[in-house]
């Protein structure tokens, strides 16, 4: 047998990245190749184990075919964002990359090509994560405990690829390490409750067997596994359980809310905080290290704070009025906040401060310096609401401007963190209708956040008091039955977490996308032309299995 450090390299290609080490690959035929089944006789100990898990871990920065695709991978699901009423593609029009364009207008083709870097991406994972199930379980140097520990990670890791591969698609292959030949696996040989079932069976086992902290920051703690179920048990409607989970990591005390909304935006305060679930970059090294996932998208101007961007994935002008607030200081849950369209740094009303922590508004600070209508790279089509949470300061020492030609930053890409937590118990509990109460006080905290973001002693401030009106109020007791509530947290979830490539998954598990979708695309169609025709129909929530998938599997996927 070959050395399981010869195998290692040859497969995964192995580069570190951040405290934790994460994997690059050039290796382009990985699910080309048999899986290896079985170490017989290799000896794997701690060290080896590592390595085959970092290779795993890897996959979340999805460099299986170059940086340029990286958008499609698991790393960032901003482009259902653009499938949702959220945002719109960006860069220079509907016919550059226009398969991302396709997504905008509800009209995806079997040729897609994000439908084929989603399911490639996501597949040279989940073979990654089996690979190192299959080693740690090989290995003859391993105790019992560490074997189950390092097991539970790589299983959390591959039920995070598979639950992107449930909510993008409708029938999808499933298999795990005992797979000898994953080639000869059928689409249509699981149901999907069948697949969520799996994963959620995989989760449950992981709390078990994983520690509450990791020595390696990085890797994957009980509380990760316990927020990925509470996240997979919302999509499947199970209540009870997305209930259970939430509070788990809430009670666990390790996590809070951050004490100022631009806090998320600070590579300093990576890893605390509201901070659960994360792949870690470093500015410190090699450019390898560098957070570039976002690069597409930063603003496009020549000689911009962070070199010259695309200026993709905008906010639609439908999310920027979702942050009006009342008399009050509350959100409009009639659906009446799309009446008024909120432009730039002149409108006279009420707004929710997280709009000036999450978008780019002409005349408003972003960051330490102004957004003009410079840095907007195609206004009439797209508008001007550029995403600022991925950005650091300019100023910042953790940001590497004009990197190939974008700017980088050592700013953690964070999955999920605590609000969203918090918010998936809030929804469980008023699902149920039980403890609306509680609930509203878990939405009530986190709107408080938002209170206290605008505060003038908080340095450096993003969003300035006194270019807008800003009103975010707690909702009262009065009036909070199962109905308003769940319009409350729904809303809430759009403004808390506008912009983080989720809003379509929570449309498509509240079971109203395409009635929100053809209503958002009859309103934005007075502003954006190209929305002529557009239409969703339930046949296309999900993502057909890719042309070229089908193709190669034979009958397989017939």
């Amino acid at each position: 047998m070959k050395n399981i450090k010869s195998i290692i390299k040859k497969a995964f290609c192995v580069a570190a990245i951040g405290s934790m080490a994460f994997a690059t690959v050039s290796c382009d035929d990985m699910l080309d190749t048999k899986p290896q089944g079985t170490f017989t006789d290799e000896q794997i100990g701690d060290e080896e184990a590592i390595d085959l898990m970092t290779a795993a871990y890897g996959s979340l920065l999805c460099h299986f075919f170059g940086n340029n695709e990286s958008f499609a991978g698991p790393i960032t699901n901003w482009i259902f964002d653009v499938r949702s009423d959220d945002a719109l593609k960006g860069g220079d029009g509907v016919t550059m990359e226009g398969y991302i364009h396709q997504l905008e207008v509800g009209n995806v083709q079997s040729d897609n090509d994000v439908a084929n870097f989603k399911w490639r991406n996501n597949y040279y994972s989940v073979s990654r994560c089996n690979t190192a199930i299959r080693g740690i379980q090989a290995s003859s140097n391993l105790s019992d405990l560490d074997k189950a520990a390092y097991i539970a990670e790589m299983k959390t890791l591959r039920a995070y690829f598979y639950f992107d591969m449930l909510r993008i698609f409708k029938q999808f292959p499933y298999f795990d390490e005992t797979v000898v030949n994953p080639s000869e696996c059928r689409a249509d040989q699981y149901t999907r409750d069948e697949i969520a079932g799996f994963i959620k069976q995989d989760l449950r086992a992981s709390y078990t067997a994983l520690p509450e902290s990791q020595a390696q920051v990085g890797r994957f703690n009980k509380y990760v596994a316990a927020a990925l179920l509470a996240r997979v048990a919302l999509f499947t409607s199970d209540w009870a359980e997305a209930e259970e989970y939430a509070g788990y990591v809430i009670s666990s005390g390790k996590y809070e809310l951050y004490p100022n909304f631009l806090d998320m935006s600070k590579p300093e305060f990576n890893n605390q905080y509201e901070s659960v679930m994360a792949i870690q970059f470093s500015s410190a090294n090699s450019p390898d290290q560098y957070n570039f996932s976002n690069c597409l998208n930063c603003t496009w101007s020549e000689g911009n704070l962070y070199g010259n961007g695309d200026d993709f994935y905008l906010a639609s002008q439908n999310l920027v009025n979702a942050f009006r607030t009342d008399a009050n200081g509350l959100p409009y849950l009639d659906g009446s906040f799309n009446s008024e369209n909120v432009t730039s740094a002149d409108y006279a009303g009420n707004v929710d401060p997280r709009l000036d922590f999450t978008l780019g508004r002409i005349g408003m600070p972003w960051r330490s310096h102004t957004y003009t209508m410079g840095w907007c790279r195609n206004f009439e089509l797209y508008g001007q609401y550029s995403g600022k949470k991925p950005y650091p300061s300019p100023e910042s020492p953790y940001v590497k401007p004009g990197i190939v030609p974008w700017g980088a930053s050592s700013l953690n890409f964070i999955l999920i963190r605590y609000a969203d937590v918090m918010l998936m118990k809030a929804e469980a509990l008023i699902e149920q209708n039980k403890n609306l109460g509680e609930a509203r006080t878990l939405i009530n905290d986190i709107r408080r956040k938002a209170a206290r973001s605008v505060d003038p002693v908080y340095e450096p401030v993003d969003c300035n008091p006194m270019l807008a009106s800003y009103s975010v109020e707690e909702y009262p007791a009065t009036g909070w039955n199962q109905d308003y509530a769940r319009r409350a947290v729904r809303m809430e979830r759009r403004i808390e977490l506008a912009m983080e490539g989720l809003r379509w998954f929570d449309l498509v598990r509240w079971g109203n996308v395409v009635e929100t979708m053809n209503e958002y695309y009859a309103s934005e169609v007075k502003l954006r032309s190209y929305y002529s025709g557009a239409n969703l129909t339930e046949d296309e929530i999900f993502m057909p299995i890719p042309v070229n998938q089908v193709d190669n599997a034979g009958d397989l996927y017939k």
